[in-house]
């Protein structure tokens, strides 16, 4: 009778650098990306200022709006990150905090910021 295969618990340093690699890059392309909309947040404020309030102003509410969004949408993804790098210092990166078992390096590369599983994550819709 051949011996069971054991299941990988943890992933490698070697894998946890790939996924750190990924996980800087990300937060590069993110942090760009909020210092874009809040750069586009501070002009839209100068502009809004210094123009005479008119029939304009709806539009200009709704694209305020729509850029504190954006910009708070990335504050989230950048601390979800930043929460992802601990958890490769602490040695708990890709580790599925309902079943305890290791997420798939597929879903990591994807979402480096998982802390489900696809299965607990389909599980908990």
């Amino acid at each position: 009778m051949p011996a069971k295969k054991r299941e990988k618990t943890k992933y490698t340093k070697k894998e946890l650098k790939m996924f750190d690699k990924i996980i800087d890059k990300k937060l590069e392309e993110a942090q760009d990306q909020l210092e874009y909309y809040l750069n586009q947040i501070k002009e839209l404020a100068h502009n809004d200022d210094a123009k005479v309030k008119g029939l304009d102003d709806g539009v200009g509410t709704a694209e305020s709006e729509r850029l504190h969004n954006m910009a708070n949408r990335l504050r989230k993804h950048v601390q979800h990150l930043n929460n992802a790098k601990l958890r490769i210092q602490n040695d708990a990166y890709g580790t599925c905090r309902v079943s305890g078992k290791l997420i798939s390096a597929e879903r990591l590369k994807a979402v480096p910021h998982a802390t489900l599983s696809i299965e607990a994550k389909q599980k908990a819709r």
